[in-house]
């Protein structure tokens, strides 16, 4: 109001100096200046009124959506604290029963060293078999990545088999042997001590001082279970070697190795040529070497951070081993794929005429077992391995060392016996599919020429009936496991 006012003011100052000459437009002109002002004063204060809830509405909106993803906030917490507890509760009841399949193995081996019959060691030999096959199972469970157990399985693997192999020699009617006896007393004193160190294992990791699963970055944070199990596997230096060969299972590596015992020695700076060249990397990369003792010495060539190992025979100058620790994130080549990247790695290396015998997946890395085919004979005692990662198709291991020990130019003797023969000792129940020559360890250090005759059964399951080409005699029985991983013998 003082604005209208101060303008009615000044304009009749206007009129006096203008004699009144216009005083109706003058007048008119008040009246329409009045109302402009009046009309900008309204919007001004609706502005304002405006400006005002849109503040409230701004701030009632902000207010709203901290308070939802506060919300939200608090159920992923709660939601990943939850998968937290279900996956350490899947560790812990992993590690219970590792540790109690351990011990009923420690428990069974005992009571075979008190066992008197045949038909005893082998009701004993079986519950061993199945109580190391649990100790695998919950092994296999556990979250132990970028470490080889190569060492642990191997035991828990041929422990049950040494005593199937003794306790069938008992019910033929054979006395166990002194070196048998001896061979039981010592895996029965090296299980107690691993079962022991199991127990403290777990111990450890129910008081907090070593954690299942790595929480964070801190240095502060307390060792996982992955470096506990390491101390196990280097505790299997002392673990007992076994005369002994189980079917289609690594060679015992006792025996002098027939490629290397005559080859000429090669220097350190050839056979790291030789690793350089197999693992197609550069051989400044292998910062770390050492020497690998036994009935087969080596040169080892690793990384500085330990992810890639190789060792090279000091004679001959072969790779013997290698291992890329790395883990394969998915499956994008089917298992075919994998076993063609495989068989190419083999013609790489210049090792020819190996068949494939069985394959396994076990987390995106597929495992080909291959074996020497020998004119049509497949000689299952030289066996390599070959580990593909099914991401990429890269190779993550290979091992060759029954290759190199069982493998040599053999004279092969002609089958007394014809196929049709053989054919006859199979079971009437199982319907034989395809049959073919194949030279199979023994409980020894033996070879023996068989058929191999892969049969159906009634109930669909595929099996191997293995015929000696000379006596006619029933040698040995697989089952074949097939799945989506691979295919496996039992």
């Amino acid at each position: 109001m003082f604005m209208i006012h101060k303008i009615r003011k000044e304009i009749l100052c206007i009129m006096i100096c203008l004699k009144w000459h216009c005083k109706a437009q003058l007048m008119r002109i008040i009246s329409i200046l009045a109302g402009i002002i009046m009309e900008k004063k309204e919007k001004e204060s609706k502005k304002m009124d405006i400006s005002k809830r849109n503040a409230v509405r701004i701030v009632s909106f902000t207010v709203a959506v901290v308070g939802v993803l506060a919300v939200r906030n608090i159920q992923l917490m709660s939601s990943e604290k939850r998968a937290l507890r279900s996956v350490n509760y899947t560790y812990s009841r992993a590690m219970g029963d590792l540790c109690d399949a351990v011990e009923n193995v420690s428990d069974t081996l005992e009571k075979e060293l008190y066992a008197g019959s045949g038909k005893m060691h082998q009701s004993l030999a079986v519950k061993l078999y199945r109580e190391a096959s649990s100790a695998k199972a919950a092994l296999a469970q556990l979250p132990i990545e970028e470490l080889q157990l190569e060492n642990t399985y191997k035991f828990l693997s041929q422990v049950g088999n040494y005593s199937m192999a003794v306790s069938e020699r008992l019910m033929n009617g054979e006395e166990i042997t002194d070196e048998e006896y001896e061979n039981i007393s010592s895996l029965y004193d090296f299980s107690k001590e691993l079962s022991e160190d199991m127990w403290e294992l777990e111990s450890s990791v129910n008081s907090g001082e070593i954690a299942l699963t790595q929480t964070g970055s801190q240095q502060s944070d307390p060792p996982t279970v992955t470096e506990g199990f390491s101390d196990f596997e280097g505790s299997f230096e002392s673990y007992p070697s076994l005369i002994y060969d189980g079917p289609f299972s690594d060679n015992i590596l006792e025996r002098t190795p027939r490629m290397t015992s005559e080859a000429e020695n090669v220097s350190q700076t050839k056979a790291l040529e030789r690793c350089s060249l197999g693992l197609n990397m550069n051989s400044t990369v292998f910062t770390d070497i050492s020497e690998v003792e036994g009935k087969m010495p080596c040169w080892r060539f690793s990384n500085e951070d330990k992810t890639v190992a190789c060792e090279v025979t000091k004679q001959g100058g072969y790779i013997s081993y290698f291992l890329k620790s790395r883990i394969s994130e998915s499956t994008e080549l089917t298992n075919e794929q994998g076993v063609k990247a495989a068989e190419d790695f083999l013609d790489d290396l210049g090792i020819l005429s190996m068949k494939t015998t069985y394959y396994e997946n076990i987390d995106n890395v597929l495992t080909v077992n291959f074996a020497y085919n020998d004119l049509d004979v497949c000689c299952y005692t030289d066996l390599i391995k070959v580990s593909v990662a099914m991401d990429d198709g890269e190779i993550l291991g290979f091992d060759a060392k029954g290759f190199l020990v069982n493998h040599y130019d053999r004279d092969i003797p002609e089958a007394d016996i014809s196929q049709s023969r053989a054919k006859e000792s199979v079971s009437p129940r199982l319907e034989i599919v395809s049959g073919r020559l194949a030279l199979i360890p023994t409980d020894g250090l033996e070879e023996k020429l068989c058929y191999e005759f892969r049969c159906r059964a009634e109930n669909g399951r595929n099996v191997l009936v293995y015929i000696n080409a000379q006596t006619a005699e029933e040698e040995q029985i697989l089952i074949l496991v097939e799945s989506k991983s691979g295919t496996l013998t039992v």
